[in-house]
Parts: C-alpha cells; sequence; structure tokens
C-alpha cells in the first residue's frame, strides 16, 4: 500500500456547523424551507470552521488517459477521441470547459498518458506517464510505478488556495474500467454494472460484459483489496482521482464528485482512507448503469438528476451555482431581528 494514502484526514468543526445551523434557524424563513440549501451551508461552515463560509475558489481539473481494454471492442468511440477532446477542452468547447468559465473556477487538464501524443495545449499539463493502460483482460492495467506516478499527478493537482475540488475524466473505454471496478469492490453481477457508456450497440454491450467478466476472473480474488483492483482493472485518471480525493481530504478541502467514473474513484478513496467520505459531496446521479446503487452504498444523496452521462466533471460543474446560492442566502439574508419581523404569530 502506498503509505500516504492512509495518513490521517482533517476532521470536520462541529462547533461552525452548530453555529451555522443556529443562524439558518434566525433568518427570515420558516425552518427547513430551503430544503438542502440549508443544509449545504452547514456542512461548509463545518468544511470551513466558519459559521459564514464563502466559495470563491473552484478548482476543476480533468484527467485524462488511455484504457487497453478498448482493443476488445468496448467503446463506440476510437481511442484517438482522447487526445482530440484534450485539445477540444484546452481551446474551450468541452462541456465542462464551458461550465468552468460560467462558475468562474480555475479550469486546467491532466493528461497522464495517450495513445496518440500530445503537443503542448494552455491549461494542460502533459505528463504521458505511458500510451494507456494495459489491456486488462490479458494482464495488470497498470505497473506499479504507473500506478504510483498517477496517484502522486492527482495529489500535486490540487493548489493551495482550492475551496472546492472537481475531478473530471477523460478516457476512451473508462466505464468498463469504471463497471469492473464496482464488480470488483461491491459484488454486483456483470449485468448489473455495464450499462452503454458511450453509446455503444447491443454486440458492443455483449463485448464490453465479456472484458468485465475476463477481468475479473483474472484479477479478483476473495482477499482482493482496493489498490490492487484499481492497480489491475483502473487507469491512470481514475488512480489521479483517488490521489486527488484523498490529498484534499487530508488537507481539509471538500471535494464535488461527478458521475460514473469519478464515483468509481472516491469509492475507491473511501476503501483506502475511510476519512476521506466526510469530505465528499456528490454532484448527480448520472443515468449510467449501477450508479444509483453505488451511491446507496456510499450513503450518498447527489444534488441533481438531469438524466447525464457525459461525464468529464460537467454534472459536478453544473453544481457548483447551487452551492454558492446556497452559501450567498446563508450570508446576506437578514435574520428576523436585522427585518425586525415577527419571528412567530
Amino acid at each position: 500500500m502506498t503509505k500516504w494514502l492512509t495518513d490521517t484526514t482533517q476532521k470536520i468543526c462541529q462547533a461552525n456547523r452548530e453555529a451555522a445551523n443556529r443562524r439558518q434557524q434566525q433568518l427570515t424563513k420558516p425552518q427547513g424551507s430551503l430544503g438542502r440549501l440549508e443544509q449545504l451551508a452547514i456542512d461548509f461552515a463545518g468544511f470551513q470552521k466558519t459559521q459564514i463560509p464563502e466559495l470563491n475558489h473552484v478548482v476543476i481539473r480533468v484527467f485524462a488517459g488511455d484504457h487497453g481494454v478498448v482493443e476488445e471492442g468496448v467503446s463506440a468511440f476510437p481511442q484517438e477521441v482522447t487526445a482530440e477532446m484534450i485539445r477540444n477542452f484546452a481551446l474551450g468547447g468541452a462541456a465542462v470547459a464551458v461550465l468552468a468559465r460560467h462558475c468562474h473556477a480555475d479550469f486546467g487538464v491532466v493528461n497522464l498518458g495517450t495513445v496518440n501524443p500530445i503537443e503542448e495545449l494552455p491549461n494542460v499539463v502533459n505528463l504521458q506517464i505511458a500510451k494507456g493502460t494495459n489491456n486488462f483482460c490479458k494482464g495488470q492495467a497498470m505497473s506499479e510505478q504507473h500506478y504510483t506516478a498517477a496517484l502522486l499527478a492527482g495529489r500535486d493537482s490540487v493548489p493551495s488556495h482550492c475551496q472546492l475540488f472537481i475531478g473530471g475524466e477523460m478516457g476512451i473505454g473508462n466505464t468498463t474500467s469504471a463497471a469492473a471496478i464496482y464488480c470488483g469492490l461491491l459484488g454486483l453481477e456483470v449485468e448489473q454494472a455495464v450499462g452503454r457508456g458511450t453509446g455503444i450497440d447491443d454486440t458492443g454491450l455483449d463485448r464490453k460484459k465479456q472484458a468485465v467478466q475476463r477481468g475479473l476472473q483474472l484479477h479478483v480474488k476473495k482477499n482482493s483489496g482496493p489498490e490492487e483492483i484499481l492497480k489491475c482493472l483502473g487507469g491512470f485518471e481514475i488512480a489521479a482521482l483517488v490521489g486527488a480525493y484523498i490529498h484534499c481530504a487530508q488537507r481539509g478541502i471538500p471535494c464535488l464528485v461527478d458521475g460514473y467514473i469519478t464515483t468509481a474513484a472516491a469509492l475507491l478513496a473511501c476503501r483506502i482512507n475511510a476519512g476521506v467520505r466526510d469530505w465528499l459531496l456528490f454532484s448527480h446521479c448520472s443515468a449510467e448503469s449501477a450508479h444509483k446503487r453505488v451511491l446507496a452504498s456510499l450513503d450518498a444523496e447527489p444534488l441533481l438528476d438531469f438524466g447525464m452521462r457525459l461525464g468529464e466533471g460537467s454534472g459536478a460543474a453544473l453544481a457548483v451555482c447551487l452551492i454558492q446560492s446556497a452559501l450567498k442566502l446563508h450570508a446576506e439574508m437578514a435574520t428576523f431581528a436585522e427585518a425586525s419581523v415577527s419571528e412567530h404569530c
């Protein structure tokens, strides 16, 4: 086990959660009338250790990497799309890039390893650990060296000014890896975990199920731990997300988890270091198969359910405005005393 992954995480400040809760009861509204917006303000008071939290420094990092399992015919898109989408992120044309601009987030991409090389691009850190992972149907997806490099890339991607971290992902074939991880960690049947991903047809879906089944048979035993499952079945971008989530919890930075792929990383991070769970918020429920089951296993209630399945961090970026609105309401609404409004009949 990579030692730093299990280092102690920060504690949530209960005193400031209680102070924020008391303030919510004093604002000019019926108690509980703002629903989950009230809870978000209380959560961030605990995260930031202040009664009046604010959210001015959102960081979005999209981790990208190719997957060797694509050679099994598991995707509707060719592998070149990973590199092409990195260029699209850099030029601001992808969904998450548009949303990042509108919520004024610090946006960047970390290329961990694509089959097709990437030129230098604005806002792209080009690490290129390897030309993608190995095909997990034939062997372990990542060597120990590549696995460690991906974890550290995620850890090192979190800047000091961050108040909320969003991890996105890009990698043709990564829903196949995520499905295999869910089966390995939660004991789901392949039929329960494998969905259509990028929109594969029935024949492609059968190939995808077969690939996941072969990977599980080759790598997962009763005593397989989360790090072994990640190394054998995961991708560079999933490992980087795990490293980022764990590091954020150790530094006291909340993370807003996106969809199907990033939740696989969140589940792994929580299995490796249980303290991470306190620092995770979940943005939306993906339309991808099994996501509801996985969210339930994490006792997670997502903020949105719009039938999205794009990934990239797009669902999480969309939810940022909700959190910012919750904190503005908490900070700027008048109390009954300030507004000279009668609190009771």
